[in-house]
């Protein structure tokens, strides 16, 4: 199916469905996908093998000059801005100088839209690492992605690249102390025919277990909105996603949906 990528280092700013009025950042390669996931639904089609792989991620002060850039501008212009969102190709907290670079953006940020947000959009894969999580303590919306208990369900969707264990990356997530958004993709269909569905009961319960343990300040749920790599998944339901979220928001937790 048509999906697509990112072709600059900065984008936008676009309406989000999610953060608002958003100037999007994409440290991955404009050429190809660079991730450590291989997701089912991702907009940005299949990750490359390393041998399809066109080139590396950009370099942090060519980043830094693009964003005063176009902030810069922005602000001349008198635009409004809500959010500096880091997403794109990819997996941005894969970036050697990611650390550094929030840093140059927070800079930035404060010297010409100083009541703007910064997110960053991650899949939670490298929340083992200090500067990682340092920076992400940094910024406004730390949103970490976690789409099911089950690792066979995990493989289904996410497809990780390398280890992946949820354990793990839920007891890296405490590391935050309820400071982060989670966020979940729910989607069903098929895919190389196997049954996709992570709405299920059985799902939800085991989910809900980990939401508890990791207790965000925010739960984002979401499902397709464009076009995925795989041919034959379909948009849950906002009805679906209301029930999930009436579940949630009546064991105290704070929801949003996006449809």
């Amino acid at each position: 199916m048509a999906t697509f990528l990112f072709d600059k280092i900065i984008f936008g700013p676009v309406k989000s469905r999610r953060l608002g009025i958003s100037l999007g950042i994409n440290l991955l390669p404009i050429e190809s996908k660079l991730c450590n996931f291989n997701c089912i639904y991702c907009e940005c089609g299949w990750t490359p093998g390393k041998k399809e792989l066109k080139s590396d991620f950009h370099p942090r002060d060519i980043v830094k000059q693009k964003l005063e850039k176009v902030l810069s501008e922005m602000k001349a212009g008198n635009k409004a801005l809500d959010v500096i969102t880091y997403a794109g190709n990819g997996e941005p907290t894969m970036h050697p100088d990611f650390a550094e670079i929030i840093e140059d953006t927070i800079l930035v940020r404060d010297k010409y839209f100083p009541k703007a947000r910064i997110a960053v959009l991650s899949n939670a894969t490298q929340i083992h690492k200090p500067k990682v999580v340092a920076a992400l303590k940094k910024v406004d919306d730390n949103i970490l992605k976690l789409d099911s208990a089950f690792p066979e369900t995990v493989e289904l969707l996410n497809k990780p690249q390398g280890f992946y264990r949820i354990e793990n990356v839920v007891e890296n997530m405490k590391q935050f102390e309820g400071e982060f958004t989670l966020q979940t993709m729910f989607v069903k269909g098929e895919y190389q025919g196997q049954t996709v569905d992570n709405t299920t009961d059985k799902e939800f319960v085991a989910w809900l277990g980990l939401v508890k343990a990791v207790n965000p300040k925010m739960i984002m749920i979401y499902t397709i909105a464009r076009d995925t790599p795989s041919p034959d998944l379909v948009k849950v339901s906002y009805e679906e996603l209301k029930q999930i979220s009436d579940k949630l928001e009546k064991g105290g937790f704070k929801v949003q949906i996006s449809a």
